[in-house]
C-alpha cells in the first residue's frame, strides 16, 4: 500500500496547531474553579445565607407562586396612589441598553414618566432597572453608569475574550463587569429601594440557573430590606448574574443553604431563558392570582431590534456565534412579546411597547463604543421628548416591515413614525 504524503504546509499547520490545543487544555485544567454541589431537587427551600424563600421564586413553581401571588400583587394596587398602576418591563440587549437609558431620560426631561408599580429587569435591563424604579432623580447615576467611559472597555477585544472564557470561564477575577454593578450598587442605592418596597411597589430581576436550566425570579426590594453590606452585596451578585452572557462574563456562584446543607448555585444571564417578562408563564395556569392587576398599564422597553435587514454573515467563528446568539435573542423576544399581547388582553391591560427600529443605523449588542452607545442614548431620548416613543405590538410590527422598503443609510424615523412615509424635499 502506498504511503500517503502529507504537504509541508499541512504539516507545519499542524505542529502550530497541536500545541495551541494542548495549552489551553492545560491551562483550563489548571484555572478550574471548584464549587459545592448544586441543591439535588429542583424545587428545594435553599436560598443565600440570611433569607428566606420569599426573596425568590424559580418560574416553573405553580405552588409557591399561587401561595405568594395574592400579597405580592396586592402590594402593588395599594402602592398606586394615583389609582393608575403602571409596570414596566426591561428587556436585554448588551450595549442596546444606550436605548433604555435614553428612553426613560427622555421621558423624564418630557415629564412623561410615571411612578412605575412593578419593575422589571433582565440582562442589561436589570442593570437599568433599579435606577427606573427608583425614579428620575436617579437618571443622572444611571447615565454615569452606563455612559460612553464606564462601558466602552467592558468586555474588551470579543475575540481575546472568549479566548479567556474558554481557558478560565470563571476569570482570574470577579470581571469588569462585576466591578462596574459594584460601582453603582451603593448603600443609598439598596436604602432607597427598600423605603419604595416597603410601600408596595416591587422590583424584580430574572436570571438563568444553569443547573436546573431555569428561571429565577429575584425580589429585589426583599433583598433591600435586609438591609446593610450583606444586602448590598447580594444585590450586585444578582444584578451581575441577570447581565453575564455566557462566553463574554463570567459566570456567578451563588451561595446557598437549606437550614442543614449549603450548595452552590451557578447563574448567567435571564437572556437565555426569557429576554423580557412581566409575569412568569406559569401564571397562566393561575389566572385569577392576576386579576389585580386589571386595568393596568405595561410599558415595555425592548433593547434590541425585534426585526432587522438581511445581510451578509462572515464565514468566521466569531460572527458566527455572535449572529447565532443575536437571532436566539430576537426570535426569543419576539415570543416574548406574543404571550404578553395574549396575557394584557386577557387581564384587560393597555400593553405600549418600544424596541429599537430595524431602520436603525446596524448595531450589535456588543458594541460598547462610546460614539455608538452615545448616538442611540441620543436617539431615543429625542423621540421619548418628543412623545414618539411608545406603539402597541401591532403598530410596532407594521412600522418594522414597513422599513423594509426603505434604504437602512438614511436617518431612523421614531417608533411612533410610519416610515413608509417619505418626507417631501422642498
Amino acid at each position: 500500500m502506498a504511503k500517503s504524503r502529507q504537504h509541508p504546509r499541512a504539516g507545519n499547520a499542524m505542529r502550530r496547531v497541536v500545541p495551541l490545543f494542548l495549552a489551553v487544555a492545560l491551562l483550563a485544567a489548571c484555572s478550574t474553579t471548584t464549587r459545592r454541589p448544586a441543591p439535588p431537587r429542583l424545587i428545594s427551600g435553599s436560598v443565600p445565607e440570611g433569607y428566606t424563600q420569599r426573596v425568590r421564586l424559580l418560574a416553573s413553581d405553580v405552588e409557591q407562586f399561587a401561595k405568594r401571588s395574592p400579597e405580592f400583587f396586592q402590594g402593588i394596587r395599594d402602592s398606586a396612589s394615583d389609582g393608575s398602576i403602571d409596570i414596566l418591563a426591561l428587556s436585554g440587549g448588551g450595549a442596546g441598553g444606550a436605548f433604555g437609558v435614553g428612553a426613560l431620560t427622555g421621558l423624564s426631561r418630557a415629564h412623561a414618566r410615571p411612578q412605575y408599580e412593578l419593575v422589571t429587569g433582565v440582562s442589561v435591563g436589570a442593570l437599568l432597572a433599579p435606577f427606573a424604579y427608583l425614579g428620575s432623580d436617579w437618571d443622572e447615576a444611571m447615565q454615569q453608569a452606563f455612559g460612553g467611559e464606564a462601558t466602552e472597555h467592558l468586555i474588551g477585544s470579543p475575540r481575546s475574550t472568549l479566548l479567556a472564557r474558554l481557558v478560565s470561564p470563571m476569570g482570574h477575577d470577579h470581571g469588569s463587569l462585576y466591578h462596574l454593578v459594584d460601582h453603582f450598587v451603593t448603600p443609598a442605592m439598596i436604602d432607597a429601594v427598600a423605603r419604595e418596597n416597603a410601600k408596595g411597589r416591587r422590583l424584580v430581576v430574572a436570571t438563568t440557573d444553569l443547573d436546573k436550566g431555569e428561571t429565577v425570579l429575584w425580589d429585589m426590594g426583599a433583598i433591600a430590606s435586609r438591609g446593610g453590606e450583606v444586602a448590598r452585596a447580594t444585590f450586585r451578585d444578582v444584578l451581575v448574574a441577570s447581565a453575564s452572557v455566557p462566553g463574554m462574563f463570567p459566570p456567578m456562584l451563588i451561595h446557598v443553604q437549606d437550614g442543614e446543607h449549603r450548595y452552590d448555585e451557578l447563574h448567567v444571564d435571564g437572556s437565555v431563558t426569557t429576554p423580557v417578562f412581566t409575569t412568569p408563564l406559569i401564571a397562566e395556569l393561575h389566572p385569577e392570582t392576576l386579576s389585580m392587576l386589571h386595568g393596568a398599564n405595561l410599558y415595555m422597553i425592548v433593547n434590541s431590534q425585534v426585526h432587522r435587514f438581511p445581510r451578509t454573515t462572515p464565514l468566521k467563528t466569531l460572527p458566527l456565534l455572535i449572529s447565532g446568539f443575536g437571532a436566539a435573542l430576537t426570535f426569543k423576544t419576539r415570543e416574548a412579546i406574543a404571550e404578553t399581547i395574549g396575557i394584557t388582553r386577557q387581564l384587560g391591560i393597555r400593553f405600549l411597547m418600544t424596541s429599537i427600529p430595524v431602520d436603525y443605523p446596524e448595531n450589535s449588542f456588543i458594541d460598547f463604543n462610546a460614539s455608538s452607545m452615545r448616538a442611540l442614548f441620543n436617539y431615543a431620548a429625542n423621540c421619548a421628548e418628543q412623545g414618539k416613543l411608545w406603539v402597541t405590538p401591532e403598530q410596532g410590527l407594521r412600522r418594522n416591515l414597513m422599513a423594509h422598503s426603505v434604504p437602512p443609510n438614511g436617518p431612523p424615523s421614531c417608533p411612533t413614525e410610519d416610515p413608509a412615509i417619505v418626507p417631501k424635499t422642498p
